[in-house]
């Protein structure tokens, strides 16, 4: 017998964050995600989304009244797919079928009676670039805002008749490897146009480049739906939000005279740091995150987009871009490895970067659905 409760107050909340402590207490992989980071979600005053759609958590509780499970059930209106489609995340589950069975029942219903014929998981009340996708290959630290799970939870996800909707692979390389043939043929070419320049992002300036972030993001990103848009406001807070761990050697824009054309953005990899901090980001924390910031060397920078104008792509100005940084912060960091945040399988113009850099897959994670009409035909992602 299991019964779900919606999580209403501090003791619920409380154990919404830590169940998964518990289930992952002997994995040495699991980094705990920031408390502050999760709940921010679930804050109506914080998290955007609420103002076009509704979300609820709840915990799913046995007869002997232990957490078997958690999960966040929303309609996000700005969702825009073929059919009415909400979302389920942040879900954790015993290795039990019949309780992964009972959570989705439960989330199927609740989408139900908010007229969604489907649903998508593991997904987030927010952007694509936390919490997304569930772990299907490469268990190794997740990087920071990343979903990690147990192997099983495949198998509890496809059991019940959920499908991958797409994959989202994570590409990897040493930092200080050279630069593909075609991108230094990119590179040269480029080079001798004297109105193109290529500039790393500085914290003294950080308003002007998150300026010119929202130029291109939007432009390169208004066709893909699914609520990608960005307001200028948002991406301001977003680059002052990221100022404090910011690496200014390996941000990059490329400029036609003073026009933004194109971006690398990358950061350490949060999590060296954050692993250290069981989930707590208070007072001493940030103390804590400090002292780890200062003598623990990170060897791992993540990308978190790149993106160039419609108007100039297949002209290799990527080249040019990934050549101008490299050169760069080859001497002047200390970096190992460089691991691509998750590149979607429906997107072939990233997947011919990610082939260029002479990357490797490390790591899939699939997004899944599930049609609640079983006899509906099942379609995948289309390609972009």
């Amino acid at each position: 017998m299991i019964t779900a409760q919606e999580v209403l107050n501090n003791h619920q909340k409380k154990e919404f964050l830590e169940f998964p402590a518990r289930l992952y207490k002997n994995d040495k992989s699991y980094i705990r995600p920031l408390d502050k980071d999760i709940e921010h979600v679930f804050d109506v005053h914080k998290n955007k989304f609420f103002e076009h759609g509704e979300c609820k958590r709840y915990l799913f509780i046995d007869r002997n009244g232990k957490t078997v499970g958690k999960v966040a059930v929303f309609v996000n209106h700005k969702y825009l797919q073929k059919q009415p489609t909400g979302g389920i995340g942040f879900f954790d589950c015993i290795n039990d079928q019949e309780t992964a069975d009972f959570i989705f029942d439960h989330c199927k219903k609740w989408l139900q009676e908010r007229s969604m014929e489907a649903m998508d998981g593991s997904i987030n009340f927010g952007e694509r670039d936390k919490f997304w996708g569930v772990l299907i290959e490469g268990f190794s630290e997740p990087l920071y805002g990343m979903n990690y799970n147990f192997p099983y939870y495949k198998d509890l996800f496809e059991n019940y008749g959920f499908q991958i909707y797409y994959n989202q692979l994570c590409f990897s390389r040493k930092a200080h490897a050279p630069t593909s043939r075609i991108f230094n043929i990119m590179h040269a070419k480029h080079s001798k146009n004297e109105s193109f320049s290529a500039k790393p992002v500085t914290k003294s300036n950080i308003n002007k480049f998150a300026e010119d972030f929202y130029i291109i993001y939007n432009k390169s990103w208004e066709s893909h739906g699914g609520g990608k848009q960005m307001s200028l406001d948002d991406v301001k807070k977003l680059f002052n939000s990221m100022k404090p761990v910011m690496n200014e050697h390996i941000a990059w824009f490329v400029y036609e005279n003073a026009n933004p054309i194109a971006m690398w953005i990358n950061i350490p990899d949060l999590n060296q740091w954050f692993k250290y901090l069981n989930g707590k980001f208070g007072f001493f924390d940030k103390l804590k995150f400090l002292y780890y910031k200062a003598t623990k060397t990170n060897t791992k920078f993540v990308g978190l987009i790149f993106g160039v104008l419609p108007e100039w792509q297949n002209k290799g100005v990527e080249g040019y871009l990934i050549v101008e940084a490299a050169n760069h912060f080859r001497v002047a960091t200390e970096f190992i490895d460089f691991e691509m945040q998750w590149i979607g399988d429906f997107n072939p113009k990233m997947l011919g970067l990610a082939k260029h850099l002479e990357t490797e897959v490390t790591r899939k994670l699939a997004t899944y659905r599930f049609l609640f009409d079983r006899s509906k035909e099942f379609e995948r992602h289309p390609m972009l």
